[in-house]
């Protein structure tokens, strides 16, 4: 009898990225790294500190290359950080334009750049704060100007087109056909809980089977910062998981509560399993649109504020921390919302009145 691997999913990805980071500070980042990450530990989540961890490793290579030359970066002191001015981080965001990093060509978008001066400020202000810099040239810098985005998401039948192509496999070439006998059930389960939740796609990766209660159509995930939230689902999604559940049966899995609830062979599907098979199904119906998980989020959480008219019901739902958010990601239906009720309130009187 086959059995799914019984692993935690967040305390492994946790234990991973604690490593990442450590091995960063040791292999890479100035020694004085490890006491801010020391600091920001009980602040912050391990993938925010790998990926701070990241940008952080850039900065101080670009330091190093301009500002500091003769030195590596683990050599640069904390010192010499004081020294860094507001100018030379904003030589830093124009040089992350078009710059060269492990032997690679790289360029970020300005939404990359914001980020990763996000990450220059929070280091620069954990060490001011703590009085071992005196001045904190990082919060000069302004932040690049980010221009809002049209979403990106599946309209009208097209939601109903790729859940059938998942159920159907019309559409797919030869060689998908070849394994689409056997992961059909699972891949149409994955596309109606993304559709019919909203849920990020490491919410979704996360699921252990004792996650499910299909007793009150309800399922427990893990918010991004490690928080739970019980979130509800349709009779479509309860039908789509007990299937799926049924079809892992039949293969010969053992469903023990702690689980996994979705499988690739034998083991947790992984991010980038779940990303390709939404990207397969969706070239399909929706050829000229790139469609991903976050947008099949998208999707859903169109659709609630269109059923509802209420930007907090859908936050809550996404787990959005700040509503702001929710409204910026959704200001086009809002603007649709105020066009439609043009003409609504008269000021004359009907002719045949």
């Amino acid at each position: 009898m086959a059995t799914s691997k019984d692993t935690n999913y967040y305390a492994q990805r946790n234990k991973q990225n604690n490593r990442k980071v450590q091995a960063l500070i040791d292999g890479f980042l100035p020694s004085f790294c490890e006491d801010y990450f020391m600091g920001i530990d009980s602040l912050t989540s391990p993938l925010t500190r790998f990926n701070y961890a990241n940008d952080l490793k850039i900065f101080f290579d670009y330091l190093a290359k301009k500002k500091f030359k003769g030195k590596g970066p683990k050599d640069i002191t904390l010192e010499e950080l004081e020294s860094v001015t507001n100018s030379d981080i904003e030589y830093f965001l124009s040089y992350l334009s078009d710059y060269e990093y492990d032997g690679n060509e790289h360029s970020c978008s300005d939404k990359a750049k914001a980020r990763k001066l996000s990450s220059v400020r929070a280091m620069f202000k954990y060490f001011f704060n703590k009085g071992l810099i005196s001045v904190n040239n990082a919060a000069k810098v302004a932040t690049p100007k980010l221009h809002d985005k049209p979403i990106i998401r599946l309209e009208g039948d097209e939601v109903y087109d790729i859940i059938e192509t998942a159920e159907t496999g019309d559409g797919l070439s030869a060689h998908q056909l070849a394994y689409h006998e056997k992961n059909k059930v699972r891949d149409t389960a994955i596309l109606v809980l993304f559709l019919g939740t909203g849920i990020r796609i490491s919410e979704l990766v996360g699921l252990n089977n004792d996650d499910i209660n299909f007793k009150d159509k309800s399922f427990v995930v893990t918010r991004k910062g490690g928080g739970k939230a019980i979130l509800y689902f349709d009779d479509d999604v309860s039908e789509a998981l007990q299937k799926y559940q049924d079809h892992k049966e039949t293969l010969g899995f053992v469903l023990t509560p702690s689980s996994p609830l979705f499988l690739a062979n034998d083991r947790r599907i992984t991010v980038r399993a779940v990303e390709n098979l939404v990207k397969k199904y969706a070239k399909i119906v929706s050829p000229l649109k790139p469609i991903t998980p976050h947008k099949l989020r998208s999707t859903y959480g169109t659709s609630l504020y269109r059923a509802t008219g209420d930007i907090y019901v859908v936050a809550d739902v996404l787990g959005h921390k700040d509503v702001n958010t929710t409204k910026k990601h959704y200001a086009a239906i809002s603007d649709e919302n105020r066009r439609s009720v043009v003409g609504k309130v008269k000021l004359h009187k009907d002719e045949d009145e």
